[in-house]
């Protein structure tokens, strides 16, 4: 796989399409969800699902056009590359496994925080282990003190934050 950051992974057509069908099922489900809170008009004036109905049509339309440009285009450009969309990736999956961590009740914000951190300091920028260690557990405190304590303000909690006092 050596070489190959410059080479194109996906070409700007196919990205465009993916974005048209993406909108498209969006402004599908805005439609379908206003048709159930009602897209009439009542006595009292329009109904819940009136001017949502009314967007989710106008996306609906935007997509189906971008959709259609996209695939009248002759020549496609090049969308992202190889390098880039690694890099891009470099973010994207942990930022997800981090998001699906603050969510698992077991580890909660606190230590999927210092977890994040200190894995990104480590992994991207070649930090120290006290570097890391002392950035993401202050930060961790950090957002404790701050949330919890002075804004009184609960955050999602894991078992470990539990085991130490702190749910």
């Amino acid at each position: 796989m050596e070489g190959q950051e410059g080479r194109p992974a996906l070409g700007q057509r196919s990205a465009e399409i993916a974005v048209a069908a993406l909108f498209l099922a969006v402004g599908a489900l805005v439609v379908y969800d206003s048709m159930r809170l009602g897209t009439g008009w009542a006595d009292d004036g329009p109904r819940a699902g009136y001017f949502p109905f009314y967007v989710g049509l106008l996306i609906c339309f935007a997509a189906v056009v971008n959709g259609l440009r996209a695939l009248l285009v002759r020549k496609d450009k090049v969308f992202v590359e190889v390098g880039q969309l690694k890099l891009v990736l470099t973010v994207l999956v942990p930022t997800a496994l981090y998001v699906a961590a603050v969510s698992w009740s077991v580890i909660g914000i606190y230590v999927a925080s210092a977890v994040f951190i200190g894995g990104f300091m480590r992994w991207v920028g070649k930090y120290a282990w006290w570097k890391v260690l002392a950035t993401s557990v202050g930060t961790a405190v950090a957002l404790y003190l701050i949330f919890e304590i002075w804004f009184q303000v609960p955050l999602p909690k894991g078992a470990l934050e539990g085991a130490l006092g702190l749910g």
